[in-house]
């Protein structure tokens, strides 16, 4: 019998108690294994090149640079980047949308319990679904920057790509679309990666707050 390599993650918080904290709480699952800690924006950076986590927890304000940018530079930069979860105090903060918005796959209040961070961990790791959404939505819908106009990409969605992104915006898995639309899987996989390549977004995360901002989510 195999068994999958524990998932492997980079704390990125200038105090150390919070990393302290994440890192105890990461630890006693088996899993899960943290392999590097940063104290500032630039050493994420570079702790994730380095290291190639697969998940990273990062907190938006750091010194140096803060976590957005930490967040970007990665995702730029690296071939094969990790999914990053940034760490707030505040769910309606902007920098949690901006960070949202430049690629970070999710968002996980400080305040959260033990059983939701090794949650949170475990779901962007393995999966692609919308990491809390209902919070994401409400961000969304509280700070998106709407176009004048409608992107070119809204009017190239057909129909049925159309009520997928709706689906995504809800949290709802791939098979849990299928049941709902009564297709298949693999026609609901294609369907995603064709709504991910028309509103040019990384993941789910991305193109919800593509489909806020414009406008796509108040139309019929």
């Amino acid at each position: 019998m195999t068994t999958c390599p524990p998932v492997r993650i980079v704390l990125a918080d200038d105090e150390r108690m919070v990393r302290s904290a994440l890192r105890a709480i990461l630890s006693a699952e088996p899993d899960l294994e943290v392999v590097g800690e940063a104290a500032t924006g630039a050493e994420a950076v570079s702790v994730v090149r380095e290291l190639r986590p697969d998940v990273v927890l990062m907190d938006v304000r750091m010194p140096e640079i803060d976590g957005i940018r930490a967040t970007e530079q990665i995702l730029a930069t690296l071939d094969d980047p990790p999914r990053i979860v940034v760490v707030t105090t505040f769910e309606n903060d902007s920098y949690v949308y901006d960070a949202l918005r430049v690629g970070a796959a999710g968002f996980l209040l400080k305040r959260s319990d033990a059983d939701a961070l090794v949650q949170a961990v475990r779901l962007v790791s393995h999966t692609d679904t919308l990491l809390f959404p209902s919070a994401v939505r409400a961000l969304a819908a509280e700070h998106a920057r709407a176009y004048p106009t409608p992107p070119p990409w809204v009017a190239r969605l057909t129909r049925r790509e159309s009520d997928v992104l709706r689906l995504m915006a809800q949290g709802l898995t791939n098979a849990e679309i299928a049941r709902r639309m009564e297709v298949g899987p693999a026609t609901v996989k294609s369907h995603v990666a064709a709504v991910l390549a028309k509103t040019g977004t990384r993941d789910r995360t991305q193109a919800v707050i593509a489909a806020y901002e414009a406008g796509f989510m108040n139309a019929r």
